[in-house]
């Protein structure tokens, strides 16, 4: 493992994050030092840039944290400090205590460090008496209004396109794994021909994880987001896309590893098996059809119009003793596909 992995991201965050991030801080320090005099602001400008986060949801859960700890931890350390007074040892001891009191309320991580760090700071960088602690809760407060304000302000992104490629390209690989399979059912694969087929279609589930992680995303960017509404039915049918593939993914490796697992030379020979590949080329002709409805659907694309072709009924010959147990698990998982693929998309 390199020594840089440890503090160094695969991707920078976006320029217009850190923009923000610069703003937020540098407003919050002028607007607190002018609005209350004393020491430098420096609670204010922590809240601002703690506060600016890529969704404006979690700017404001942010701005909870961080105002729920300053005000724990300032009260804790001015109890202290007005009963004990200043000495570095108090200055430990108020730290530890607010740990713990974070521990016994059962605070989140952010805001359990927050409640130390502040008790800490307002030790060591200022004078344990109510105002110094109400002027530091005030300050805290600026800051997290001030960050919001700015992630509000500054086009608040919107990661509703991400999601939608990361989903339609989900749903290629289904069409594209079906079609894979339905090839080698029509001919006689190698070893190394079969391992391969196994190992493209196993690669669809960190597929589908990463297209439930960018829905995620983006369900999260649009809450509280002024923009959000333009984008919602766009997300919506990206969603019902990846609910209806979700499943076809599942079916698609059970189908490919029965076929690896029981394969011999014999098996294209079973007319049940070429109306089976007939079928998956179907299922994935209705996927792409499905990708291209929802891009209409969300306005990614125009309209598009064309019939499904997995409709007509799949007739079914007595395989042989050899080969029912894949017939019969393979049309099993095709009948699933069936099931997801069935109603159109919106």
């Amino acid at each position: 493992m390199r020594l840089t992995a440890g503090f160094r991201s695969t991707q920078r965050s976006p320029l217009l994050q850190v923009a923000k991030s610069a703003v937020a801080t540098v407003a919050a320090w002028l607007v607190a030092g002018s609005l209350i005099p004393g020491p430098p602001p420096v609670f204010a400008a922590i809240a601002a840039l703690l506060v600016v986060q890529p969704s404006v949801n979690q700017s404001l859960t942010k701005a909870v944290e961080r105002s729920i700890g300053v005000i724990a931890g300032v009260v804790v350390a001015a109890l202290l400090g007005i009963v004990l007074g200043g000495d570095t040892w108090v200055i430990l001891l108020a730290t530890v205590i607010a740990i713990l009191v974070a521990w016994i309320l059962k605070m989140t991580p952010g805001t359990a460090n927050q409640v130390a760090i502040s008790a800490l700071l307002v030790l060591a960088l200022g004078t344990a008496t109510p105002t110094y602690a109400l002027d530091r809760v005030l300050e805290t407060l600026i800051g997290a209004v001030i960050g919001i304000l700015v992630n509000l302000a500054l086009v608040p992104p919107v990661a509703v396109t991400p999601a939608r490629d990361a989903v339609t390209t989900l749903g290629d690989e289904v069409a594209n794994s079906l079609e894979r399979l339905a090839d080698a059912l029509e001919s006689r694969p190698t070893e190394a021909d079969l391992h391969g087929l196994l190992v493209e279609a196993r690669l669809m589930k960190p597929m589908r994880t990463a297209a439930d992680r960018a829905i995620d995303v983006a369900t999260d960017s649009l809450s509280l987001n002024p923009r959000g509404r333009r984008h919602r039915q766009e997300l919506a049918a990206t969603q019902d896309l990846l609910e209806r593939i979700g499943p076809i993914v599942t079916q698609t490796i059970g189908m490919t590893r029965a076929f690896c697992d029981h394969y011999d030379p014999t098996l294209a020979d079973e007319p049940t098996v070429q109306a089976i590949a007939e079928q998956l080329r179907r299922a994935a002709h209705d996927v792409r059809l499905d990708v291209r409805r929802t891009d209409a659907a969300s306005g990614a694309a125009p309209a598009y119009e064309e019939p499904a072709a997995l409709t007509s009924p799949l007739s079914v010959a007595a395989p042989s003793r050899a080969h029912w147990v894949l017939i019969g698990s393979m049309l099993e998982d095709l009948r699933r596909v069936h099931e997801s693929l069935r109603e159109p998309v919106g």
